[in-house]
Parts: C-alpha cells; sequence; structure tokens
C-alpha cells in the first residue's frame, strides 16, 4: 500500500499460507519498481524479512549477495550469515511484549524495516500500516511502529560512527 498508493509506484503482493498458516514458516514477496512489473514472483530476494529461525532458513538462500538481511534478534540464530548481506537484527518480539501485545511484533519489525531500507517514507508506510489495522489499536500500532524505526535509526546512527571511528584510526596511522 506505501509503494502503490501513497508514493505512486508499481507494487505486487504474493502471499503463501497454505498448510504453514498454523505456526509454520509462511511468506509474502513483494515487488516494487518505477516500471510495469511483467513477473510478479521474486526469484532473488534484495531483502529478507525473517521472524522466525524456519523462515530464515528457508528463505535465506533466496538473498542476492550484498542484499539486506532483517531478523528477529530472539528466534533467529545466525549460525551462517548469507554471503556479502548487510545484516541487522532487532527484537521485535520482545519489544512488542514490552509495549504490551506480542502480536505487534511485526509492526515493530515494519518501523524496523522503513528505518533499515529506506526505500519509502516514514509517513507513507505508516499511513499504510494505520489503514491496514483493526479500529481502536492505531495508537499502540503507532507506538510499535516508531519503537522499530527508532530502533533503526540508533543502530543506523551506531553503524556510521563505528565506520567514522574506523576511518579516523586508518588516518591517523597513515
Amino acid at each position: 500500500m506505501a509503494a502503490a498508493i501513497y508514493e505512486g509506484k508499481q507494487a505486487t503482493l504474493n502471499q503463501s499460507y497454505g498448510p504453514e498458516a498454523r505456526g509454520s514458516s509462511c511468506s509474502a514477496q513483494v515487488v516494487v519498481s518505477d516500471e510495469p512489473i511483467h513477473y510478479p514472483y521474486v526469484s532473488k530476494a534484495d531483502i529478507l524479512i525473517a521472524l522466525s529461525q524456519e523462515a530464515y532458513s528457508k528463505f535465506q538462500p533466496e538473498l542476492v549477495k550484498g542484499g539486506l538481511a532483517l531478523v528477529e534478534k530472539d528466534l533467529v540464530a545466525l549460525s551462517r550469515p548469507p554471503a556479502g548481506a548487510r545484516l541487522f537484527s532487532i527484537p521485535a518480539t520482545r519489544m512488542a511484549e514490552e509495549l504490551g501485545r506480542k502480536i505487534i511484533a511485526n509492526i515493530v519489525m515494519l518501523g524496523f524495516f522503513t528505518s533499515m531500507s529506506e526505500l519509502f517514507e516514514k509517513d507513507s508506510v505508516l499511513q499504510a500500516m494505520l489503514a491496514s489495522v483493526p479500529k481502536g489499536t492505531e495508537e499502540l500500532n503507532t507506538g510499535a511502529f516508531n519503537s522499530g524505526y527508532e530502533y533503526g535509526q540508533k543502530l543506523k546512527k551506531e553503524k556510521k560512527g563505528r565506520a567514522e571511528k574506523a576511518q579516523g584510526s586508518k588516518k591517523s596511522k597513515s
């Protein structure tokens, strides 16, 4: 919704729940483009979001080299990170529990994705999310989204600080 309705891009969504809907892995594939989309399926993913170990193990091989992997820190053990991937984790479930409802972990992750990917404007995603949640839960979901977004902003700031420190260290050795 954020891409197609609020940002004027082309977008497709394919979901696979089948028998997995009862607690096993499921997937949602989103294709976003400025051009018409002729094939709406993901063969290699630029971004992987994994909220469970099973989902990570199943879909991690589809991530392109240099892709972005966002994982649930407490539920996904990374014995072998994707080759060349930019990998970031967030304790989305724990954060959701602290906000009062475990079920909003996906919204925490949505905020984190918005922050880390920088694909869409924050307001576009927030509007799309608010149009999709049950009436009466807008405040809770907005808090979850903002928590994930702010966590991502903090991570990016820390990463930038480490990179600048490393760059300064290299210059002083030269």
